[in-house]
């Protein structure tokens, strides 16, 4: 071999070695990913963009949107294009409806799949191998290129959804636009719209117009969320939010072009004060004095867990006029959203009313029913019957369970997987959503530094990573898949939602979407980062608490010390006991500080090749000695 032939050998070598060895920085990962380590695809003003039908073209035309505002290029979508998008003629059947396959050369990318949904979701991929910079929405002066490579992708499961609470806190239509759109761009296919609750009634509902009038509306209220001022006799209520019928259906319409489904969520028999302020006739007490809640507290919980409702928030049940509500109810829910499924709740429904109530108890003597359990599966039961003559299925949360599951329910588990679990071996489908992993409402980090929520349990990043939906012994074909739910007792803005939903959802992508097994903590660090960036060219919100430090404490025979790890491996710790700011001068932390007695405050931060990433904790030994214990 010459001199030249052996150099060009080295060179194609050690340019397949980078391809190969470099990690996507795409999320979810997908399925495969083969680097080719050829000469990249280079996007400009002079590319053009095809799909070989009219439905692929829908999707050709939604990427020259997504390219258009930080290339500044202006696409003329075509049959034939350099990038090209094509619907397959002959099924894939390794690919199923949501698959493609995504190719990219130096002169050409294509994108195959079966349906428009896969590719939609090869768009997705494409956009994330483009420069962070592709997320600003102002023209950017850079190299556009896209590196050579070969993927197949598709997911594990088929349903993955987000739920938002728009009850506790009303966001605007364009936000919640906002929210799918930050969905769709990580292959979230379900969103789950949780309208109604105590706190408001979201969605316009012609058959019953003070649904709206009064029940979305309430109080004005600040400060912590629980410790609220009741509302008084004839205080105005002034904070108002809720969908019109017209609104509805254009976000419906949104989503599907982002092969987003909606399924709508009425809540009930319990969490209905907003429905009861409207119709006191629909609880058993008929009292007229319920108010849709600002954030007061209007039950005492007990230390067994249990908790005493002291206003009547629940549906009754022995009353037939509730019955022919939530038929003109689930009927214009029905008529709105496409989706098969209707979530009707029943969820922490209070039933000490009922059992006061004698007509209740009569019910529950005429059908043979042993307690309010089975008095509340009685509900469900008839509520399933109604969303059935929609032509709707009925998934309620776990409590469903409870008092014998309706026939063809399926079930959203949310305390654990116990309740999955057990709706799966009956024979029901399940989704699985169990807070102590995916409720990202919940404290990701230090609670001395994370904005104030309602629980201090925790859900840390890498703990929600470690989530697998599928349960040993399950059979496979009963799990839809999972959500992430956001609950926003205590999350009022945008910003905030996005702040509480990434990158914990990011994560959540990985494990909704990719194959079973492929998720790696360690590699899933980089992705996340480079979408960390992507999201500061985009101004999209997010969390690094991953970077905070995890401070415990222990006291043993009146010594008190402070272990301190952290979720990301190779970061620095260093901190300070003397009332000073943590610097990378001061002391790093190599085995757990033993706190000395007095007025002693420990201050620790977070560093990675000399620079900040984390932010600074302050925890007195007031609080490490509670902490302790």
């Amino acid at each position: 071999m010459d001199v030249k032939s052996f150099l060009s050998a080295v060179t194609f070598c050690l340019l397949g070695i980078g391809a190969f060895a470099q990690s996507p920085a795409i999320i979810p990962q997908p399925v495969q990913v083969q680097y080719t380590g050829g000469a990249p695809f280079k996007l400009t003003a002079a590319t053009t963009i095809g799909g070989n039908t009219a439905e692929a073209q829908q999707v050709a035309q939604q990427l020259a949107g997504y390219l258009q505002p930080a290339t500044g290029f202006h696409f003329v979508i075509r049959r034939m294009g350099m990038i090209q998008l094509n619907l397959l003629s002959r099924r894939d059947t390794v690919l199923g409806d949501e698959g493609y396959r995504l190719t990219v050369k130096s002169g050409s990318v294509q994108i195959v799949a079966n349906r428009p949904a896969g590719l939609f979701y090869g768009v997705q991929t494409l956009l994330q191998l483009l420069p962070a910079e592709i997320e600003s929405p102002t023209v950017q002066r850079v190299r556009w290129s896209i590196p050579a490579c070969s993927i197949t992708d598709y997911p594990r499961f088929a349903w993955r959804g987000m739920m938002l609470d728009v009850s506790r806190n009303f966001f605007s239509a364009s936000d919640v636009k906002r929210f799918i759109d930050d969905m769709a761009r990580h292959k979230y296919n379900v969103f789950h719209w949780h309208l109604t609750d105590d706190e408001g009634w979201r969605i316009e509902i012609k058959s019953y117009p003070r649904l709206t009038e009064v029940g979305g509306c309430r109080v004005q209220r600040y400060g912590k969320w629980g410790d609220r001022e009741a509302p008084q006799a004839d205080e105005p209520a002034t904070d108002c939010g809720f969908y019109t019928q017209e609104t509805i259906r254009e976000i419906v319409a949104y989503a599907a072009a982002k092969n987003v489904q909606v399924l709508p969520e009425i809540d009930v028999p319990g969490h209905s004060s907003a429905a009861v302020a409207a119709y006191p006739e629909l609880c058993c007490t008929k009292d007229p004095n319920v108010k849709v809640s600002p954030g007061h507290n209007f039950a005492e919980w007990h230390d067994n867990g249990t908790f005493t409702m002291l206003t009547d928030n629940t549906l009754n049940p022995s009353d037939e006029a509730v019955y022919r509500f939530l038929d003109k109810v689930f009927g214009e829910v029905a008529a709105l959203f496409p989706f098969p499924y209707i979530h009707a709740g029943g969820d922490e429904c209070y039933h000490g009313y009922w059992e006061k109530d004698p007509n209740c108890q009569a019910l529950m003597a005429r059908e043979g029913l042993k307690n309010s359990l089975e008095l509340q599966s009685y509900f469900t039961k008839r509520v399933e019957k109604i969303v059935k003559s929609k032509g709707k299925k009925l998934i309620g949360w776990d409590e469903i369970l409870e008092g014998g599951l309706a026939p063809e329910a399926s079930v959203m588990s949310w305390r654990g997987s116990k309740g999955g679990i057990e709706a799966a071996k009956q024979g029901h489908y399940v989704v699985m959503t169990p807070n102590d992993f995916v409720y990202i409402d919940l404290l990701q980090g230090e609670p001395a530094v994370e904005p104030d929520q309602t629980s201090y349990k925790k859900v840390r990043l890498k703990k929600a990573y470690s989530f697998d939906p599928l349960p040993e012994g399950v059979d496979p074909k009963y799990i839809l898949g999972g959500e992430a739910n956001l609950w926003t007792e205590k999350v009022t803005t945008i910003r905030q939602v996005e702040y509480m939903s990434f990158p914990r959802a990011w994560a959540i992508s990985d494990i909704y979407w990719s194959p079973k097994g492929t998720n790696d903590w360690e590699k899933f660090v980089p992705r996340m980062e480079a979408h960390m960036k992507r999201s500061d060219v985009g101004a999209r919100n997010y969390a690094r608490s991953a970077y905070d430090a995890i401070v415990t404490s222990s006291n043993t025979n009146d010594t008190l010390t402070a272990a301190i790890t952290t979720e990301i491996s190779g970061l620095d710790v260093y901190y300070t006991l003397n009332e000073t700011l943590p610097d990378a001068y001061s002391v790093l932390y190599t085995g757990p500080v033993q706190i000395p007695k007095g007025d002693v405050t420990l201050k620790v931060m977070t560093y990675r090749n000399g620079q900040p990433v984390g932010k600074m904790i302050a925890l007195s030994r007031e609080q490490l000695l509670k902490r302790a214990k």
